[in-house]
């Protein structure tokens, strides 16, 4: 028979034996904390990073330039006599055909001159007939010998003077028939009259119509319009897009949702030397006129070229003594570093002759404190987040996703 303990001494015991397992299940969390710790801490030391795979560029090529437009013809007429303006009978913005009369020019000097030449032309034709008569009637003597050789060479001569003059005449009359005909302005083709400068009764002269700034202009300017011409100056680096076949695409600020089609026509193989463009010419079709001559145009250009090149995030670049590098990641997940040849810079991204190739892990946005060989671990980083905030995964399994 076993004694009963006291109930003092069991409560003892009982004490002691729940303080020894509280302290071994303290121990035991201590312990495990510090491996967990322990093992967090190796997990941090490893540098966590997000890679992008090199990619070909764009296979297309875009530009956006301003243009100007112009008409397909655009005539800029002045007087080619000084007078007063009689009358005109077309406005801003009339149809005209071929030959249509535009102005008269009221020119009295010139109407008196021209009166003039054809009065000294019958006086010279009159004097003309006088010598030839006279010339005749002195070769019909001849052979009675009734006048002299001498006489008869004088009388012929003569002739042919009073000839001549009347030639000089009839061209002098003929010059002040054409100066007569500028008296009149007319369209020089079917078009649009896109200016007039005159009033009634202004003065104009050859130079054009004087205002009272004293400042010579056009009397009128006459565009045709169902076909434009599109003048782009194209900086050299992008020269080589010009080719035949080769469209632009543009717009203009009296129809911003409204897109026109451009073709390539020519190109002047020559560089401003100022501005180093070329000057490159294309046409537009404007049956329904609703292009105007002068317009202002954004014109993009867009043209398929061969790019035997890569293209990686600025933000991938590293620079230092060694130049322009990108750091990779090897099979083993180790950092490398490799040299690049900087083709072109397009806003964030970075076009690379040679150094890298599609199979290249590189590192987005990379800490300066990595080193040729350190380990990294290489993580996805979540959409619109920095590397920090991560989705762990296996690394042997892991396909690198670019940072969004």
């Amino acid at each position: 028979m076993i004694p009963k303990l006291p109930k003092r001494k069991l409560l003892t015991l009982s004490s002691i034996s729940f303080g020894g397992i509280f302290l071994c299940y303290v121990f035991y969390q201590q312990i495990h904390s510090a491996e967990k710790f322990k093992q967090e801490a190796l997990e941090g030391s490893i540098p966590k990073v997000s890679v992008v795979n090199p990619e070909p560029p764009n296979p297309l090529e875009t530009i956006t330039l301003p243009g100007t437009i112009r008409a397909w013809y655009e005539a800029v007429i002045y007087a080619q006599v000084s007078g007063y303006v009689k009358m005109w009978y077309k406005d801003y913005g009339a149809e005209v055909k071929e030959g249509d009369v535009l102005a008269r020019i009221r020119v009295p000097a010139l109407d008196a001159e021209y009166a003039q030449a054809e009065a000294d032309l019958d006086s010279q034709r009159a004097k003309y007939k006088l010598a030839a008569v006279t010339a005749d009637r002195y070769l019909a003597l001849r052979n009675s010998h009734a006048v002299s050789e001498q006489s008869i060479s004088v009388a012929v001569a003569d002739k042919n003077s009073e000839e001549a003059k009347m030639k000089s005449a009839e061209k002098n009359v003929d010059k002040f028939k054409a100066r007569m005909n500028f008296k009149t302005i007319v369209s020089p083709f079917k078009g649009v009259v896109i200016q007039r400068n005159i009033n009634v009764g202004d003065y104009v002269n050859q130079e054009g119509n004087i205002d009272d700034s004293k400042t010579p202009s056009n009397l009128f300017t006459v565009a045709e319009i169902h076909k434009m011409r599109l003048f782009v100056s194209v900086p050299g680096t992008f020269a080589y897009l010009l080719k035949p076949g080769l469209t632009a695409e543009l717009t203009v600020q009296q129809f911003p949702n409204r897109k026109f089609i451009a073709n390539f026509l020519t190109m002047a193989k020559g560089f401003d030397l100022n501005m180093r463009t070329v000057v490159a010419e294309f046409t537009i079709d404007n049956k329904d006129r609703s292009l105007w001559p002068g317009s202002f145009a954004q014109v993009t250009l867009t043209a398929a070229v061969k790019k035997d090149l890569l293209t990686i995030p600025s933000s991938s670049l590293v620079f230092d003594e060694k130049g322009t590098q990108v750091a990779t990641v090897t099979d083993d997940n180790k950092i490398h570093f490799k040299p690049i040849t900087i083709n072109k810079i397009v806003d964030t991204i970075i076009e690379v002759r040679d150094g890298v190739d599609t199979n290249d892990r590189i590192v987005n946005n990379p800490s300066a404190s990595l080193l040729e060989g350190d380990k990294v671990k290489v993580v996805e980083p979540r959409t619109g987040y920095a590397d920090m905030n991560v989705v762990k995964k296996d690394n042997t399994k892991h396909e690198p996703v670019a940072s969004k």
